[in-house]
């Protein structure tokens, strides 16, 4: 009976304390949250007591305790006068270890030295510093914004303490990625220089056995036509044409890999010049073939002639190769109205220059694989070249600052609409 009576008491008991318990929390949070100003205390042998908060006036204290950052304020000496709770959990301390300690001894030894003189200049002008907050074992990254205030209980010193540890990983993530990527550039750099001493080498090689199976092989058919027997003249033949086409990609690889190895300088370059002598070139050919060409009026761009030459000289010779048999090729080279942009913006002004013929087109799902290296539509036997001719196109007008595209449908013709800058931004390199 009397075992029931102790943990009966024990039970009211613990109940009284729970209550009391949650009465001074209920007071800590609204002296924290500045709900009240004062205590009101009743002592057994003083009576009733009046404290009243001077630690902090009340705006203040509301304004630092809704904070995502640490904030303190400090006296004279540099005493924890108060300090929100953003800040105890970056110390991972309670508030209790924090407020009445000096905030220096919160600061890293290898810290304490730049932050005493902050702390002497603070009172006079705002600064900001970084420096490190012990927790625990280790330390956190924080940057210090120190202010004077005058308070109820005279002038004080605000700091808000901001965690720097998510910036700190990201600076050290994009600096080990930007070194990373330096390394990488660096190999890519001896990559492409390798690639393009093989592609200069092996191009300058091919030549000359290239040259000397041509040279042999025409000889062959030149002087022995009559006596081979007719397989053997059209074995002959496909020496020739293959050698003959094997020169070209050779010459080709060497043009397409000295375009990232040159630096070409731009100047003022009549497009309508440039197509009116390849169309002088080619005068021959376009009486052989019937091939009409109709230019109209063309920009004055910057660029490096030789190489606006060459695109225009691909376009066309590109419109002639796969022309149709049952209709007279018709190319025509137009401009479309510039993008004009008026003002000192800083932006570019382009031209559209339009290349476009009836031939015998491609399929639209090819608009894009066309300017790939090597990429081929068509039968190689019935329509010559090296499949390099537009992805040469397109690196040039790209080293101009420009774009090409193509757009097509079979039986009825492509068009290549090229857009390039009227003025440079920098020199063609």
């Amino acid at each position: 009976m009397g075992d029931l009576k102790t943990y009966e008491q024990l039970l009211r008991e613990n109940a009284e304390l729970s209550i009391r318990l949650e009465e001074a929390n209920d007071t800590i949070e609204a002296i924290r949250t500045g709900q009240i100003d004062a205590l009101v205390v009743n002592d057994a042998k003083a009576g009733h007591q009046l404290y009243t908060l001077k630690t902090a006036d009340h705006s203040y204290r509301v304004f630092i305790e809704k904070m995502n950052e640490g904030a303190v304020t400090l006296n004279e000496s540099g005493i924890i006068l108060y300090a929100n709770s953003r800040f105890a959990s970056i110390l991972g301390a309670t508030l209790s270890a924090i407020v009445g300690k000096d905030f220096e001894s919160f600061v890293s030894s290898d810290c304490r030295p730049m932050f005493r003189d902050v702390f002497a200049t603070a009172w006079a002008k705002d600064i900001q510093i970084e420096v490190k907050i012990c927790r625990n074992s280790g330390t956190v990254p924080c940057q210090l914004s120190l202010t004077a205030l005058q308070l109820d209980e005279g002038p004080s010193l605000s700091i808000i303490i901001t965690d720097l540890t998510f910036q700190k990983n990201i600076q050290r993530l994009l600096k080990e990625n930007n070194q990373r990527l330096t390394i990488a550039n660096g190999e890519l750099e001896a990559s492409n220089h390798d690639l393009q001493q093989f592609a200069s080498i092996a191009s300058h090689d091919l030549q000359e056995p290239l040259r000397k199976i041509l040279i042999f092989a025409n000889m062959l058919r030149d002087r022995h036509m009559q006596d081979l027997p007719a397989e053997s003249r059209k074995y002959l033949d496909k020496i020739i044409s293959s050698s003959q086409r094997m020169r070209s990609m050779a010459s080709d690889i060497l043009s397409y890999s000295g375009l990232s190895t040159n630096a070409h300088p731009h100047d003022e370059v009549s497009l309508e010049a440039v197509v009116a002598e390849i169309l002088d070139d080619y005068e021959l050919l376009l009486q052989e073939r019937n091939v009409k060409v109709i230019v109209e009026k063309l920009p004055v761009v910057e660029g490096n002639r030789g190489q606006l030459k060459q695109v225009f000289q691909n376009l066309i010779s590109n419109s002639i190769k796969f022309s149709r048999q049952d209709k007279a090729p018709v190319i025509r080279i137009f401009c479309k109205p510039a993008d004009s942009k008026p003002g000192d913006t800083g932006e570019l002004a382009f031209c559209h220059i339009v290349v476009a013929d009836n031939g015998i087109g491609f399929e639209k799902e090819y608009q894009e694989r066309i300017f790939s290296l090597f990429e081929r539509l068509n039968n190689k036997d019935k329509y010559e070249g090296s499949g390099i001719g537009l992805s040469i196109t397109k690196k040039i007008i790209e080293r101009h600052h420009g774009r090409i595209s193509a757009e097509s449908t079979p039986g009825e013709g492509a068009r290549f609409t090229i857009s390039l800058p009227v003025k440079q931004p920098q020199a063609v390199a």
